[in-house]
């Protein structure tokens, strides 16, 4: 009986629609609009965090609790804020980039964003002092200075992109509401994605269809996970 029931898996599995672009374009947007979300938040992010991880200021306490708040934000609220801002009715309406990879990477920027800055903030602040110190006896400028924890913080930083980008390709609620899930006549994928074509597969009953794509997601994710335990290995041995 195991052996019939793989050989039925078999057809279906063969069947599954890759010549027609289906599974290649739903992971080619997946990718898209995770990267380019991931690389806008790493450009805000980071400043972010160096601003905050050298200087003190008046409400620094209460901007660090709302960027770890936002860490574990719904994702749904994300989506449905987001949503607003592109809809008619929004600020943002008159672009037209509601169900559009545009706003879905709104989304995925906002999600992405508590991560990177939390985790590089704490990569930073954790550099020893005694690094600082040593950058301003040598004559280092405070930029110099800068640069110098950054080098040290680096693996720290990176771990924080990688989690990110894991956040980010693993989202599901927020892509859904803002993206809309759609996809071409032909079957090509505009704003679905990994985990919203998973959704819709398994509701559908095309089981095998959506263990294809669940297996390309925990390969993704799996190897984000390495890339950052890797990452921090390095950083203990250091």
């Amino acid at each position: 009986m195991p052996f019939e029931s793989v050989g039925h898996l078999l057809p279906a599995v063969v069947d599954l629609p890759f010549r027609e672009g289906y599974v290649s374009s739903i992971i080619y947007v997946s990718l898209y609009v995770s990267v380019i979300a991931v690389t806008l938040s790493t450009l805000f992010s980071i400043p972010v965090a160096v601003v905050m991880g050298f200087s003190d200021f008046p409400g620094k306490q209460f901007v660090k609790s709302v960027i770890n708040t936002g860490m574990g934000f719904p994702s749904v609220v994300v989506g449905l804020l987001v949503l607003f801002t592109v809809s008619n009715q929004g600020p943002l309406g008159s672009l037209e980039l509601i169900f559009t990879k545009e706003a879905m990477i709104m989304s995925q920027f906002v999600l992405a964003t508590p991560p990177i800055t939390a985790i590089s903030l704490a990569a930073i602040t954790s550099v020893d002092e005694g690094v600082r110190d040593a950058a301003h006896v040598l004559g280092g400028t405070r930029l110099d200075v800068s640069l110098v924890v950054l080098k040290e913080a680096r693996y720290g930083i990176a771990t924080a992109i990688l989690a990110g980008f894991g956040r980010a390709i693993s989202e599901v609620g927020s892509v859904l509401i803002v993206g809309g899930n759609i996809t071409s006549a032909d079957g090509v994928s505009k704003t679905r994605t990994l985990t919203t074509a998973i959704q819709l597969e398994a509701r559908q009953g095309q089981y095998e269809t959506a263990m294809v794509l669940g297996a390309v997601l925990v390969a993704l994710v799996l190897t984000v996970n390495a890339v950052v335990v890797r990452l921090g290995d390095q950083e203990v041995q250091r």
